[in-house]
């Protein structure tokens, strides 16, 4: 008997070790499922806020649309830090209110399987994704922001493309005004007005006026064709002295004028990245931790320097007048009036420099120890972003599993709700942090102490059963209350 019983527990244990990985494999199914649909659709989101804020540093610069892609790339990926937590939330939620919904949840937990068990694979799952936001935070994300920075600060410096609008004054070239009083279909323009200030340092100027035009644009430069017209020049008189000078200018009356003008000022040239390289959020963890060293340190010595210079001068105070019954005016016998009132003077000017010499040393102090905080807000970021991964999952399966609900209604509304709590909360840290209240430690980490009892308190409610039953009461709502299931 006891051979027999052996034989059996051997023959299922391969059974039970494959309920266990198609079990397993359900439960990544269910969550990677809505995950891979709601982080595009989160990211795509968020791109959409980013272009309605750059829209007019973007429209009509006739940008090539390889830019325009390569600056949406990066933009993307400076937005996975809000888009990766609220992807994770609304997969888990919607993932295990699957499960739930259809009884699966269930049927695991009465074979004797508690949630934290079935929700092993996609805590490793969820682990592996924490480490690799935090791999991507510490050196995708820096690259991303320094390109991103770069790459925008070329597209709002360059000038819009060429492009006449009737009775308006274009000033896109630089150093020409040009307007039309109307532009048709073909191209001709009629009533040119052109305003050349390209010597405006030496005080001379043309103007330049025609019946009509015609504008030929080639790559690097714009040809004007004019006809009918006159040109008014004035002359530089460099000779000549501000108040003698009398203003003379030139008229030239022309059948036939062309103007050429280079366009290069309309170029798109991307600006060098080493400008870009030592802000703080183009750093990683080993380079912030260097930085946050070298700016402490500094603050340091700036104070150190204020005490001993603080030292020095008590010490000569102390010194120059160590004959305690020797009044001031004493010491200023023999000198007249004036030297009186210079040595005073001088006396009051040196007390005064010191003064703001410490001022601005314990201000430079400040300067420091505040980029310091800016540094550590990074710091801390990199590792926030994978624990808020993670943290987030621990709020939406539970979620889930006491919703019993999965789909994008119920379950959507529930996690934009958690992410705003999240979301706010992280925001009046960092503000926090800048107001100089908190330090960074506390300021990037409060939003986490804030749900982090909520993500056990759920955890806890899903374990023993609770869900949420919806019933109408009335027509115009519903209403739902949280109960336990009676014990079986």
């Amino acid at each position: 008997m006891p051979g027999e019983c052996t034989q059996t527990q051997r023959g299922a244990r391969p059974i039970f070790a494959a309920v266990v990985s198609r079990i397993a494999l359900l439960l990544l199914r269910s969550f990677l499922a809505p995950f891979a649909v709601t982080l595009p659709v989160a990211l795509f989101v968020l791109d959409m806020q980013f272009l309605w804020v750059y829209a007019d540093d973007l429209i009509g610069k006739g940008l090539e649309p390889l830019v325009i892609a390569e600056l949406m790339v990066y933009a993307s990926a400076r937005l996975v830090n809000l888009a990766l937590p609220l992807a994770i939330l609304m997969a888990a939620i919607m993932g295990i209110g699957k499960l739930a919904e259809r009884n699966e949840l269930t049927a695991m937990k009465s074979a004797g399987m508690p949630l934290i068990r079935i929700l092993r694979p996609l805590t490793v799952c969820m682990v592996l994704i924490s480490i690799g936001a935090f791999q991507f935070s510490n050196v995708v994300w820096p690259l991303a922001n320094l390109k991103f920075r770069a790459l925008l600060y070329s597209v709002t410096q360059k000038r819009p493309t060429l492009h006449l609008e009737p009775g308006v004054f274009y000033t896109g070239i630089e150093g020409f005004a040009i307007r039309a009083d109307a532009v048709e279909a073909d191209g001709t323009l009629i009533d040119v007005l052109i305003h050349d200030h390209r010597e405006a340092e030496t005080g001379a100027s043309r103007v330049i006026r025609a019946a009509r035009g015609r504008m030929d644009q080639t790559p690097h430069r714009l040809v004007l064709t004019l006809e009918d017209g006159r040109s008014y020049e004035e002359d530089l008189e460099l000779g000549d002295r501000r108040a003698e000078r009398i203003h003379p200018h030139v008229t030239t009356r022309f059948k036939r004028n062309t103007l050429e003008i280079d366009l290069a000022s309309l170029d798109f040239s991307q600006v060098d990245e080493g400008l870009f390289q030592r802000v703080h959020e183009m750093m990683t963890v080993s380079e912030l931790e260097v930085a946050m060293d070298s700016l402490q340190r500094d603050a340091d010595a700036r104070r150190a320097d204020v005490l001993a210079y603080g030292y020095r001068s008590n010490a000569l105070f102390s010194d120059s007048l160590s004959t305690a019954h020797v009044r001031p005016e004493r010491l200023t016998v023999g000198l007249g009036a004036a030297q009186r009132r210079l040595a005073y003077d001088t006396a009051r000017d040196a007390c005064r420099n010191a003064r703001q010499g410490i001022l601005n040393a314990l201000e430079d102090a400040r300067i420091r120890e505040r980029a310091r905080d800016r540094h550590a807000v990074e710091w801390h970021r990199k590792f926030f972003l994978g624990t808020s991964c993670l943290l987030l999952f621990f709020i939406g399966a539970p979620l889930g599993a006491i919703l019993r609900k999965g789909g994008l209604g119920l379950p959507t509304l529930f996690a934009i709700g958690v992410f705003l709590i999240y979301y706010i909360v992280s925001i009046v840290g960092e503000q926090l942090i800048r107001s100089e209240v908190v330090p960074p430690a506390v300021g990037m980490w409060m939003s986490t102490a804030v749900l982090l009892p909520i993500a056990l308190l759920l955890t806890r409610a899903a374990m023993q059963d609770a869900h949420v039953l919806f019933a109408l009461r009335r027509p115009s709502f519903a209403a739902f209350t949280l109960r336990k299931r009676p014990p079986s």
